[in-house]
């Protein structure tokens, strides 16, 4: 079956190869995919520019949904034919701290779809049955297999920080996360909601606006800091989050964040800060890391999605076959796409 693969360890090492059908083991199921996602970090991975090491050859996506083709003699809760998606931990260790209080998201031996282990770009996937969530009758493959960044913006948002309805919050970064964080905070009683980007992002402020945001700034054409402070009548946002990443994105979000305030940090960042936090430790604020997700996390928001609480299709630019991908990174690279789709097993 076509794959697409990592190869390499260097940059554009990225191709479509020939690959087995994984053997399933007791506790897997064999799982027929029908739409994969393609997430920034796959963009990352073509362009080596990881902020973790990834063993290669491996198969790319970690965002997917599909058809139970086979199962496990000691899978359970799942048969062949089940609509499903999938959580992203392949692996975690079951035996460390984080693991046994439910945390397994932290786990330090935590192994991923499509970076620590084969993903789903491609035909079939091997799943443990641990991973598997059944996918709403009213919710199609395309639209489930989003609801990975959907979920790291709720653990972000209402699981890492104190979110106040009618409370001011500034995300930075409206890729598909920061979007995604942004219809959260609707569902909150955030207000404003501001989303703050670049010149480069005007596709996805296009889609922020039909999303809700209140205000929409781009820090090429305005003073965000003044523009916050007026905003807020010089007492700043007491949500910031950085869906970004970069140096500029949490300076900024120290400049804002209001006293006692908090800033959320989802975007990686792997080069060094070049500016100060006094600022923030005067204010009393604080800074909190938010990774991944878990299993209560993904029934939320599964919830939320057959109830149209959070919404797919404004969310999705393009739908694609795997034929197609190598044009549709270069469009991802650009910021000219939100999200894309790669669908499988059409028939």
């Amino acid at each position: 079956m076509k794959a697409l693969v990592k190869f390499g360890n260097e940059d554009k090492q990225v191709e479509i190869q020939d690959v087995p059908i994984p053997e399933i083991s007791q506790g897997d199921v064999l799982l027929k995919v029908k739409a994969a996602s393609i997430c920034g970090w796959d963009i990352e991975m073509w362009r080596h520019k990881m902020a973790n090491p990834v063993k290669v050859p491996v198969v790319q996506g970690h965002e997917f949904s599909g058809v139970i083709d086979k199962v496990g003699s000691r899978v359970t809760r799942f048969k062949v034919g089940d609509r499903v998606v999938s959580e992203t931990a392949a692996y975690i260790c079951g035996d460390c701290n984080q693991c046994l209080t439910g945390n397994y998201n932290l786990c330090s031996k935590r192994k991923g779809f499509g970076y620590g282990t084969n993903g789903a770009f491609t035909d079939f996937v091997k799943v443990p049955e641990r991973c598997l969530h059944k996918i709403p009758d009213n919710t199609s493959f395309d639209h489930a297999a989003l609801t990975e960044p959907a979920c790291v913006a709720y653990n972000a948002l209402i699981q890492m920080s104190r979110i106040i309805p009618g409370k001011p919050v500034l995300i930075i970064g409206p890729g598909p996360v920061g979007l995604f964080c942004l219809q959260i905070a609707r569902l909150s009683g955030s207000n404003p909601i501001i989303v703050v980007g670049t010149s480069i992002d005007e596709v996805r402020f296009s889609v922020a606006g039909k999303l809700g945001a209140d205000l929409i700034i781009n820090v090429e054409k305005e003073n965000v800091t003044e523009k916050i402070s007026e905003i807020t009548k010089e007492q700043g946002c007491d949500l910031v989050v950085d869906a970004a990443g970069n140096e500029k994105a949490l300076k900024l979000a120290v400049d804002v964040v209001a006293r006692m305030g908090q800033i959320t940090k989802i975007g990686w960042g792997p080069k060094p800060i070049n500016f100060s936090l006094d600022p923030m430790i005067s204010k009393g604020a604080r800074i909190q890391g938010t990774f991944s997700h878990v299993w209560r996390t993904w029934e939320d928001v599964l919830s939320l999605i057959s109830r149209g609480k959070i919404v797919m299709e404004p969310m999705i630019t393009k739908r694609i076959s795997l034929d197609d991908w190598l044009e549709t990174f270069e469009e991802i690279e650009e910021s000219k796409i939100v999200k894309t789709v790669i669908l499988f097993n059409r028939k």
